[in-house]
């Protein structure tokens, strides 16, 4: 069966307006800071708290099996304009530490309506090439997580709103687009009854335990890059005396890896999604071991190790997922998405958390060292047999 020649950009276009959403407040974390007289700790604070939102998020997603039993599109419109409007909080002139928190964990909470469920739809509708359609959608995932920096650097306010406007009003659009544009696709097979055990059940097939423990180790490093990526570029600027301009830099090194995923779903074409996976997580557990050694070189040098390195700590992230859902029965697929989400989220929770508070006692020089251990603990499960690719 073909599928109509919209389907894909429009998932593509309406992901990456929605997801947007998802760094406005790190992007704006300095004026955050003054509303509410956080210290530097605010950068795990604020990510992590839209990461706890997506897990819980997707837990209810996953055991409710809300992506399988009803319509995904409609599902990632309504989570489209209920994170927009949490979104919208930031806005408030006076905004408390937990008002701020509560409003990135909502945000979280409906994003998980809106990642794994764009994933979903795209399932729905490619059984074959299902690696580059995914490259394609979580590359434009990777792109919406770094526009909100792109927006700041662009803006002449000093006070993050066009940010927040602008990624608000992306959600509510990209949500309304792929309601009206997408509807349920030719291999959606809809779940009538909810299966509590569905979860068990999954992690007992071989392929998807191996590829859902692989995206575990991706996720251990991929969230914390991107967290501490400004304070790197910060900190390589006070060991040089240079003056990188943070914003721009940290939305390139980000926006790298949108493209990296989608080169990445091209060669899996050829490869297959093992292989790109595993020489991905070889890169980016290089660059974390090498990564004290980077703050030396010459600026341009600095951004371009950095820019490969984003490349590369994205480019597995839709060959997982591709794994996942090839290696679980259809009726299944929506749940298995969002539960490995859901764990994965969780572990970048630690990761974040665990950086905050080394950067207590370490130089950020050697912060990312520690990021090494999700590459390994990848790169292990996947020299595993039992993998379907």
């Amino acid at each position: 069966m073909k599928t109509r020649p919209h389907i894909l950009p429009t998932i593509i276009i309406s992901q990456f307006a929605c997801t947007s959403l998802w760094f406005a407040g790190n992007a704006i974390v300095d004026q955050l800071a003054r509303k509410t007289g956080l210290g530097p700790e605010i950068i795990g604070y604020v990510l992590s708290s839209v990461q706890l939102g997506f897990i819980m998020g997707t837990l209810v997603f996953a055991f409710l099996m809300i992506a399988d039993r009803f319509s995904p599109s409609r599902v990632f419109l309504i989570c489209a304009i209920l994170g927009a409007l949490c979104n919208l909080c930031l806005l408030f002139e006076e905004i408390s530490q937990w008002a701020l928190l509560a409003a990135r964990f909502g945000t979280g909470f409906f994003l998980a309506g809106i990642y794994p469920v764009g994933m979903k739809i795209a399932a729905d509708y490619y059984e074959r090439g299902l690696g580059r359609a995914l490259g394609y959608l979580v590359g434009a995932l990777v792109l919406g997580t770094a526009f909100p920096f792109l927006v700041k650097a662009l803006s002449i306010d000093t006070n993050g709103a066009m940010v927040i406007k602008t990624t608000s009003l992306l959600a509510a659009l990209g949500g309304c687009t792929l309601w009206l544009f997408v509807p349920n696709g030719p291999f959606r097979k809809r779940s009538k009854k909810l299966q509590l055990s569905a979860g068990p059940t999954l992690f007992k097939i071989g392929g998807f335990q191996k590829a859902a423990f692989g995206y575990f180790g991706h996720m251990w490093e991929l969230y914390a890059f991107w967290a501490f990526t400004p304070l790197a570029l910060q900190t390589f600027n006070a060991m040089n005396n240079k003056e990188f301009p943070v914003a721009i830099a940290t939305f390139m090194v980000i926006a790298m890896g949108g493209v990296s995923c989608m080169l990445g779903g091209l060669l899996s074409q050829r490869f297959g999604s093992k292989k790109v996976a595993q020489s991905s997580l070889t890169v980016s557990g290089l660059f974390c071991l090498v990564s004290p050694l980077l703050f030396y070189l010459d600026p341009l040098l600095f951004m371009a190790a950095w820019c490969l390195w984003g490349m590369a700590v994205t480019a597995d992230s839709p060959q997982f997922s591709t794994l996942v859902a090839i290696n679980v029965p259809s009726e299944l697929k929506g749940t298995a998405l969002t539960l490995v989400n859901c764990i994965g989220f969780a572990i970048s929770i630690v990761s974040i958390q665990l950086g905050s508070f080394v950067l207590k006692g370490v130089n950020p020089q050697f912060l990312f060292l520690m990021l090494a251990l999700g590459p390994i603990i990848g790169i292990w499960q996947l020299t595993k047999k039992a993998i379907n690719f």
